[in-house]
């Protein structure tokens, strides 16, 4: 458990105390973004490599229960992932100024809300939210408690983080993007300040969405050891 535990707080560190602040501004006006991206994504790849680790000795080890999710929540899962499935691949494949290094979408774009943005300016991180929430629902132990938490707290604040660091970098064009969109899914919508409509290539991300989550939910036991339907095995 004291691995699992280093491992969440290094993962953390980097992402909230490094990447999520002003320090990453001295750090590349000093080394260079490209180099401090380098070094940025293999310290991340490390920290979700020690996290598995430190997750797979925990569970072997006596894991203290604090509580056991019911029937109907294991059954409903692969609906709650199905739609978590759909916000990460659509969201990952849709123009977005809060994705990696597409500021440049509010100038292409235009100021309006583009497909699932329409839904939240954040969606692969309310994936992970998604997941990350189910996940600690329905195992109720403590090694699982600490490591989808770990992706539960870095999701939730990097949505904040992400919105100051692009509100001072694009200013003016990021509040009128802001004042159309929303953080927490369907606030917009229901705020009336957006209104949802399909991209020209939506039909294509939604069936990716479709593919990535059948391919997953019949690979989870393999993968994981765990059937994500009860009572079902796949092979």
């Amino acid at each position: 458990m004291l691995t699992l535990w280093a491992a969440a707080a290094f993962f953390l560190a980097i992402h909230l105390a490094v990447s999520g602040t002003r320090l990453r501004e001295v750090i590349v006006g000093a080394v260079g973004e490209w180099p401090y991206l380098g070094a940025f994504s293999l310290a991340s790849v490390g920290g979700i490599v020690w996290l598995a680790i430190g997750y797979n000795e925990a569970v072997m080890q006596p894991d203290r229960l604090y509580w056991v999710a019911p029937l109907w929540l294991t059954h409903l899962a692969p609906l709650v992932m199905l739609v978590a499935f759909l916000f990460a691949v659509v969201g990952l494949t849709t123009p977005n100024p809060t994705a990696f290094k597409s500021e440049g979408v509010l100038e292409t774009e235009g100021q309006d809300a583009l497909g699932i943005v329409h839904i939240t300016r954040h969606p692969f991180l309310w994936s992970v939210i998604i997941w990350s929430t189910l996940h600690i629902a329905i195992n109720g132990d403590k090694a699982s408690i600490i490591f989808f938490g770990t992706f539960l707290v870095l999701a939730a604040l990097g949505t904040l983080s992400i919105d100051e660091k692009r509100r001072r970098k694009l200013g003016p064009k990021w509040d009128a993007f802001a004042a159309r969109t929303s953080n927490l899914p369907f606030a917009a919508m229901v705020s009336g300040r957006t209104k949802f409509h399909f991209t020209r290539h939506a039909w294509w991300r939604i069936l990716a969405s479709l593919i990535a989550f059948v391919l997953m939910l019949y690979a989870h036991h393999w993968l994981f050891g765990v059937s994500p339907i009860p009572g079902w095995t796949p092979y």
